[in-house]
């Protein structure tokens, strides 16, 4: 069971980028998937989360309206696309999985972590 976050690197100011997270081993849809991230010397914060059972989409107030969670059922693979970027945004991304069907951002639920990909901001 694995999965591997991609997609990072440095972009400027209001650009975007498109994280993926690929799963291999076990069956993505069957399960919530969970993006969160962590700047340097702070903790680890849930940014975006999609349900296996309806697809239903959660995203923190600090990234509503720019950033849009989707899965892709037959490639395996949960999507974040992230647009309007900020400095604040800059830190490492990871998705996770609970092997739940259900979103919830408590870190302690997430048993299956991406390695985790660098997202950097700046001009």
């Amino acid at each position: 069971v694995q999965l591997q976050a991609s997609g990072g690197g440095l972009v400027q100011p209001g650009g975007s980028l498109r994280l993926s997270c690929a799963a291999s081993g076990f069956t993505l849809d069957y399960y919530a998937v969970a993006w969160f991230r962590q700047a340097p010397g702070k903790g680890r914060e849930g940014v975006s989360c999609i349900t296996s059972t309806d697809g239903r989409t959660y995203n923190a107030d600090s990234v509503k309206g720019r950033f849009t969670i989707s899965r892709d059922n037959v490639e395996n693979t949960v999507y974040l696309q992230m647009n309007n970027l900020k400095p604040e945004d800059t830190a490492v991304y990871y998705c996770a999985t609970a092997g739940a069907a259900l979103c919830d951002y408590d870190v302690s639920d997430y048993n299956y972590w991406g390695q985790g990909t660098l997202v950097t901001v700046s001009s």
